[in-house]
């Protein structure tokens, strides 16, 4: 039996879905615009989840990011395709989806020349868990749960050692529009 196709949704430059796309091949130097969502995840003692992209990734391997990313299937929410992302990545449930910035959008080329197109709502979650998880290992190759401040300071100084979509979300208020009050 063939690996099953993920689909993307497209869109055009006004948000608007236009159809859709196999994610295996839509990840080029030449990316169209669609459809996807970053999650930062919070604990019961405020802090963050960040992760670092597992090596074997197609883009941005090796780089620290937030908790973790998708894209929603066709007809998926953004609530159902969060809950099946942290499933999948981090093999953890989640809870308490919030958004906290609706309108984010990016694009950014990595250092192989692949194109990320996206409008990525970005969204907090809650981990009720002990703060242990167990990531999949082709997404994720190390994890840490942080301060906030601590995030945020690291990536003023090494701005390069993370992923430019977590550089962006930053400059744009992530952690006080949608973030959890301690």
């Amino acid at each position: 039996m063939g690996e099953k196709i993920e689909l993307v949704r497209l869109l055009d430059d006004n948000g608007v879905e236009i159809g859709t796309a196999d994610k295996a091949l839509v990840h080029t130097a030449q990316t169209p615009l669609h459809l996807a969502f970053s999650c930062h995840l919070f604990d019961a003692q405020g802090r963050t989840l960040l992760t670092r992209r597992a090596l074997s990734k197609l883009t941005w391997p090796g780089v620290w990011t937030n908790s973790f990313c998708g894209h929603p299937a066709p007809g998926e929410s953004f609530e159902d395709a969060i809950i099946r992302r942290a499933a999948v990545e981090l093999n953890i449930p989640v809870s308490n989806i919030k958004p906290a910035l609706p309108g984010f959008r990016y694009s950014a080329t990595d250092a192989s020349g692949i194109v990320e197109n996206e409008i990525c709502p970005v969204f907090t979650a809650v981990y009720e868990g002990d703060g242990v998880i167990s990531p999949n290992p082709d997404e994720v190759s190390d994890w840490g749960w942080s301060d906030v401040v601590d995030v945020e300071e690291a990536v003023a100084a090494v701005p390069y050692a993370f992923s430019p979509w977590l550089v962006q979300q930053l400059s744009e208020g992530v952690y006080t529009g949608g973030r959890l009050e301690a």
